[in-house]
This record gives structure tokens, sequence and C-alpha cells, in this order.
């Protein structure tokens, strides 16, 4: 959260200036009783971060998915990608909707994606839910986007590194934006607030 200052009127109902005030106008005021023009007050603004949750092992996701899911039941827009996550068909056409306000969307493959990039559908597919979250935190209609194997796409040749990174670049500043993986580019690394790196054996 950031502040920022904003003037308020001279005064509040009935205060100085206001009519109706009895000022007492015929006593002289000290320097330090000169009547100001304005008050202050912080307003808060909300600012966006960028998270990073990642770990070498499936876990990552789950529990970001808990708070997007909170998020969207007190009212906040979501919309959650997965990108190499297949075996369901679903593409755009049918995504699955939670609470009235999380849009969960997954490619239209029929089994998960593991390998660099080969098949022209596959290639379409996760380009496909690239191109509409693109689109949709770009819009600005967003209040939270996770992003699941974002890393790992970009790493097995399904998105163009640049390309994500430049979107990423002109997102509100307003939207939150978490990643989740077991892969993450270093051109992703140095952009985040927070990196969250999940392990075992501790």
């Amino acid at each position: 959260m950031t502040a920022s200052i904003a003037a308020l009127p001279n005064g509040g109902a009935g205060g100085p200036g206001r009519p109706g005030h009895r000022s007492g106008a015929n006593r002289p005021l000290s320097p330090l009783q000169a009547p100001a023009s304005r008050s202050l007050r912080l307003v808060a603004q909300q600012e966006g971060l960028l998270q990073v949750h990642t770990a070498s092992f499936r876990g990552s996701f789950s529990g970001v998915f808990s708070q997007a899911l909170r998020s969207a039941g007190l009212g906040s827009r979501v919309l959650i990608s997965q990108f190499l996550k297949g075996g369901v068909d679903q593409g755009l056409a049918r995504s699955v909707w939670l609470c009235g306000r999380l849009q969960w969307l997954r490619p239209a493959v029929a089994q998960c994606l593991a390998e660099p990039a080969a098949a022209a559908d596959q290639l379409a597919a996760v380009r496909e839910v690239w191109g509409f979250t693109r689109e949709q935190m770009l819009a600005g209609q967003l209040d939270q986007l996770v992003l699941d194997e974002l890393g790992l796409a970009v790493e097995l040749g399904y998105l163009e590194e640049a390309e994500v990174v430049a979107a990423l670049e002109q997102r509100p500043s307003h939207l939150d934006v978490i990643l989740t993986g077991p892969s993450m580019p270093g051109s992703l690394l140095a952009m985040a607030d927070q990196v969250t790196q999940l392990r075992r054996g501790f």
C-alpha cells in the first residue's frame, strides 16, 4: 500500500469559514493561530505485487489457489491460468467459474504437457491461454492473476520469454500477480517483489 496527500476544504460542517460559525472576528490572532486554507490527510492507494512461489516438487500451486479462491469469495475479480495442465480438454470455451468471480483456465489438450513444444495443436492451445490471459491482464479489470507453470512454459518453448516479460512490465499498478511452478527464468525472478521457495528435508 502507498499513501498520497489529499487536500480537504477548510474545517468541517459549522467549522471556521462556514456560515453560522462564531469565530470571534474582532479578536486578533497570534502567529500560531494563523488560519490555514486547507487541511491534509493521507489517502491509501492500492499497489499490486508480483510474487513468485516456486518448488522443485508439486505443491506451490495449492496454497496460492486457496488464496485466490478466498479473494474471489470476498469480491475480487480473479483469473487463474494453468499453461501446461491438460487432460480436461478445456480451453477458453469451457473455462471454470468459481464464486462467480474466479475464472480458471487450462489449455485444450488431452494430457499435461511436460516435454518441449513439438505438436502444433499443443503449441496453439497454450498460446491461446496466454493470449487471453495477457488481454485480461492489460485490460485492468482483474484484481488478482495467478500464472501457474508460466516459467516452465517459457523453458519448454511454448511461450517467448521476452513477450512474457514485456507484458508483465505493462501490468496495471493495482494488480496482484502470482507466478507458481518448478521453473522460473531469472528475468521473472528479477521482476518479483517477493520470492517464496518451498523446500523439503528441513
